[in-house]
């Protein structure tokens, strides 16, 4: 098999030159002379060199102005530039360097100097693609293990998620729409400058995926309460009360058994605080105002808007005007006053999502972390 040489374009007006170089090149690479800048722009259409060995003082365009057009038109910018030319003084040499030339030998010059700067910079050229070429391999080896880890965190909130929606059928649906207001409220949470600094902070979309296991304490629960089809007794609403605990609980025991929890963090908060009430009167800890956690705050609206204009085993649908009067009604006493205001200022967002068919909220692809990456 024939040994693929480099390919080397020398560019120079003068014949005896291009004979020269070429005579003392033309053993180890595929040397191409032109003696023009427009020449040169032609065979570059057909072929993309390794390197480009260029002259500075030429009739049509100069060195100068060939590299400053190669330097910044897209598929040849890359190609390394040698100056070999007549020019000796400091100036031209460093203006040549400026405009993105690796290096600049002057006439008359030595054959074996010119042959050993070219194998210095084709080795240089070929170690930086390997470079880049690890660099790539390893860009889409972090970004595959980052989807499977995303994938696996899904996976998992929505099987969870879809074990408890399946026994407690009375309250069907009730995932995905409360996904559904999570999204409108947080975004006009963000559009009045509430609660900013915190929501920052997050990762927003994996705080709205991890609301789907806020009720996973139900999985405890007994059948003869959970799928109970009429109103519980005091003792069975006590035992009921206890899926947020236990919903805490069951998280934090996943937390122990797996190093990839982080995940888990605002699922674990929003089954343990999504009961509280800003007044201190809601359970499990009966935590007041801002010690409960945001992440609790912002379910309890929408938990309780959807809970209140569906149908329930204890009473029917309320209208829509209904629940929001009764949201309205526990502002600063079961909800947090700003949270609260946001939603009845805005309640017809509430509404439109709440009308069948109507879905805002989409659960997002895999990161492509590709481009993050690249500017690291």
């Amino acid at each position: 098999m024939k040994q693929k040489h480099a390919k080397i374009i020398v560019v120079d007006d003068d014949k005896s030159c291009l004979a020269i170089v070429r005579s003392a090149l033309a053993n180890k690479y595929d040397i191409y002379t032109v003696q023009s800048g427009k020449k040169m722009f032609e065979v570059l259409e057909q072929i993309i060199p390794d390197l480009i060995v260029l002259d500075i003082e030429m009739p049509d365009m100069c060195g100068y102005e060939i590299i400053d057009i190669i330097k910044n038109t897209k598929n040849i910018a890359d190609i390394p530039v040698i100056f070999l030319t007549g020019k000796i003084d400091p100036e031209s040499e460093i203006k040549g360097l400026n405009l993105g030339a690796v290096d600049y030998l002057t006439k008359p010059f030595s054959n074996e100097l010119l042959l050993k700067r070219m194998e210095l910079h084709l080795l240089l050229e070929s170690q930086k693609r390997e470079l880049q070429n690890y660099s790539q391999n390893l860009e889409g080896m972090v970004v595959k293990k980052t989807q499977t880890v995303f994938e696996l965190q899904s996976t998992v909130l929505k099987t969870v998620a879809e074990l408890v929606e399946r026994r407690d059928s009375i309250t069907g649906g009730h995932i995905e729409r409360t996904q559904n207001y999570l999204w409108l409220l947080i975004n006009l949470m963000l559009e009045h400058d509430v609660y900013t600094e915190e929501l920052s902070t997050w990762d927003i979309n994996l705080f709205i995926m991890s609301s789907q296991l806020h009720d996973v304490g139900k999985i405890s629960i007994k059948d003869s309460i959970l799928m109970k089809p009429d109103r519980l007794t005091d003792e069975e609403f006590i035992e009921m009360k206890k899926h947020a605990a236990f919903g805490q609980g069951i998280i934090e025991k996943i937390e122990e058994n797996t190093t990839e929890n982080a995940f888990l963090e605002h699922a674990k908060i929003l089954a343990g605080s999504h009961h509280e009430r800003w007044d201190g009167k809601g359970y499990p800890l009966g935590l007041k105002e801002e010690e409960i956690p945001l992440q609790g705050r912002i379910m309890a609206v929408v938990d309780v808007y959807d809970a209140l204009t569906n149908d329930r085993p204890y009473k029917n649908a309320f209208t829509h005007e209904e629940s929001v009067k009764i949201i309205e009604e526990g502002i600063g006493k079961q909800f947090d006053p700003l949270l609260g205001r946001i939603f009845t200022e805005h309640e017809n967002v509430f509404l439109n999502a709440a009308l069948p068919g109507n879905k805002f909220y989409k659960p997002p692809l895999a990161p492509d972390l590709s481009i993050a990456l690249k500017n690291t």
